[in-house]
């Protein structure tokens, strides 16, 4: 990985090749997924390498995971066979489950996806236990996901078709919900911050954030259109007030909106 931040503010942004309204960072380094969370940020690359920020300076970590994910139950990932570890005082350790993708953003709980879309969660107090020494109570939530993230305001997913879903009731300790509910427009991926801000992007590389979430209705109203990146764009998480951004060739940018 490269050393350092480099500044750039653009309204065309020729360096990184998209035109953007947003304000960006361009972070060197190349990552295929990122994840940020409580002022912490990861992220793999392609070779499965695991990376965390510390300041300005990417720092490797030990081991190789496909997809990695912080919050506020620690830090936990994937590997290419679908294994599931959590980071416990400085080392990964196996637990039970087989997952594709993660997200720790919950209340303490932990919600993914398998391999044949199937979603499932981690309650509170066993997300919180898990230490790799005992099973897991994963429980089965039905539907099909190939995405799934969720923050304090609620969980948010996106099918094989691009369908984009919200789940009702979940709680940290009934992590399962009750109720889907589709939600107008169609993305690739989708992310809860940490403050319960909802990010997404198309299959075309738009950028899109889910417009008037609040406690009173965690649905929001709309979407807004945050840039057409002519399918440059993969990847987004957003916490403490930046946008991060992953483009289909990995490079890196820190955004604000």
């Amino acid at each position: 990985m490269m050393r350092g931040l480099r500044e750039c503010s653009f309204l065309l942004f020729s360096l990184c090749g998209i035109t953007s309204a947003l304000q960006c960072t361009v972070v060197p380094g190349v990552l295929t997924q990122i994840d940020a969370s409580n002022g912490q940020v990861f992220g793999v690359n392609r070779a499965s390498n695991i990376y965390t920020l510390y300041g300005t300076t990417w720092t490797q970590l030990p081991g190789l995971l496909t997809h990695v994910t912080t919050g506020f139950n620690g830090v936990w990932g994937v590997n290419s066979n679908y294994n599931v570890y959590r980071l416990v005082g400085g080392n990964w350790k196996q637990v039970t489950g087989l997952l594709k993708q993660i997200d720790a953003g919950g209340s303490n709980f932990i919600v993914g996806v398998n391999m044949y879309d199937d979603v499932y969660c981690l309650p509170k107090s066993s997300a919180i236990a898990a230490d790799g020494n005992s099973a897991l109570p994963w429980v089965q939530i039905e539907g099909k996901l190939k995405y799934y993230s969720c923050g304090p305001l609620g969980c948010w997913g996106v099918n094989s078709a691009d369908t984009i879903f919200y789940r009702h009731g979940v709680t940290p300790d009934f992590c399962a919900g009750y109720r889907w509910e589709n939600v107008p427009g169609a993305l690739s991926m989708i992310e809860v911050g940490t403050e319960g801000d909802v990010y997404g992007v198309n299959s075309a590389g738009d950028i899109y954030r889910r417009v008037g979430i609040s406690a009173g209705n965690p649905i929001g109203i709309t979407w807004k259109h945050l840039g057409n990146y002519l399918g440059q764009i993969k990847h987004v998480s957003y916490d403490l007030g930046m946008l991060w951004v992953l483009t289909t060739e990995g490079k890196i940018l820190n955004c604000k909106d």
